[in-house]
This record gives C-alpha cells, structure tokens and sequence, in this order.
C-alpha cells in the first residue's frame, strides 16, 4: 500500500496545495485533478522520491520510498517522454527493459507498439517522430511492464479515441491483476468501466 500523510510541497517557498492525507492499495486506480498549476506534476514527483517534500511523509508498505525496492516496483512515465532520441522505438523498449529487469522477447516489443498505433514506425529514430508519437513510445512500457506500481503524468494526452480504449482496458487488467495505478488527466476516463478514486488538489492560491 502506498500511503501519504499531511504531505505538503512547496514551489518559490509557497505552499502549492493543501495538506494531503490518503492511500492507494492493490488493485486502485487513483486519478489526481486539479487546476493547471495546482501541483499535480509536482504531487506524482514526490511520491515517486523526485521532488522534496517540505511536510508530511510518503511510504510503501511501511517503508521510505527512497530504496532500492520501491523503485523496482515503480514504472513511472512522467511529463517528458523520457525516451531515448537517437534510438529507434523498438530500441527504446529493448533497453528500458534491460535496464529494468523485465523479461521480453522481439515479438512482446513490436506488440506494445502496434497497440499504441506505432506501426511502420519500429525502426525510426525516435527523434525523428513527433512528440505525440515519441510519447506513445514511452506509453508502450505499460503493456510490458512488470511492475505493480504505476505513476503516470497525462498520459491520455495526445492520443487518438482508439488509442484511448487501448489505454483503458491496460488499467483494468493492470488493476485486477493486483496493481495500483496514481495518474492526472483533464479528461475524465474509465467512465462505467472501474470504479476510480478521485483526489482533487486545492490550490493555496498563489499562483
């Protein structure tokens, strides 16, 4: 369980939204909304270690999420795509799955790509592809992944209806499956699919 206690973060010394208290079991898909600049981005980074946190405390089944086993459990796909540009999109996967552990075949990785609509498209430097296509990439992760945590900054941004559906039914089976999801959207998703928790941040209203 990841669990958040008076949690607080803080940008120019200015509180970014009021205290947060709750927590995520197995099997939860948690959505975040919020204003734009209400601290979203910056609410996913502290519970993933990325960003300090000023009050409060974030832990993992008990633990500090600042160790090594947290992070094995985490997939997090934050604002940037985090892709390699001078590697292919199939060269991408290769190595975020070398680098992550996770077992995977050639055929697994031209799978995840045909489903985020990158087909033809394999064997481009990811450089070379648009920021939405390059963002599909990163998103691809989510049908290779191993991990029962996943942290997701937008990721129903600048994809396409099917694509949407796609991404969807990934949460589902993730969530059923046992793991827990935490992600933002300006769009509300899963709509009679699965029961969603929603958390709204309030901003301090200085921004």
């Amino acid at each position: 369980m990841l669990e958040v206690k008076s949690l607080e973060c803080k940008k120019s010394n200015q509180s970014l939204f009021h205290p947060l208290s709750f927590q995520v079991a197995p099997s939860e898909i948690v959505q975040i909304v919020g204003e734009n600049g209400s601290g979203k981005t910056t609410l996913l980074r502290a519970l993933v270690g990325l960003s300090d946190i000023e009050e409060g405390s974030v832990t993992w089944s008990g633990h500090s999420i600042q160790t090594e086993e947290f992070r094995g459990n985490l997939l997090y796909i934050g604002h940037l795509v985090g892709v390699k540009k001078e590697l292919t999109a199939i060269e991408n996967l290769r190595f975020y799955q070398q680098l992550t552990g996770n077992r995977y075949d050639d055929e697994s990785l031209f799978n995840a790509l045909e489903i985020v609509g990158l087909v033809g498209r394999e064997d481009i430097p990811v450089g070379s592809l648009s920021f939405g296509q390059q963002r599909r990439v990163a998103l691809a992760r989510l049908w290779l992944s191993d991990q029962p945590i996943w942290v997701l900054d937008e990721p129903f941004t600048g994809i396409d209806k099917r694509g949407v559906k796609a991404l969807e039914q990934r949460f589902i089976e993730h969530a059923n499956a046992g793991g827990l999801i935490i992600f933002t959207a300006h769009i509300d998703v899963l709509h009679e699919l699965f029961s969603v928790k929603k958390i709204e941040l309030q901003d301090m209203g200085m921004f």
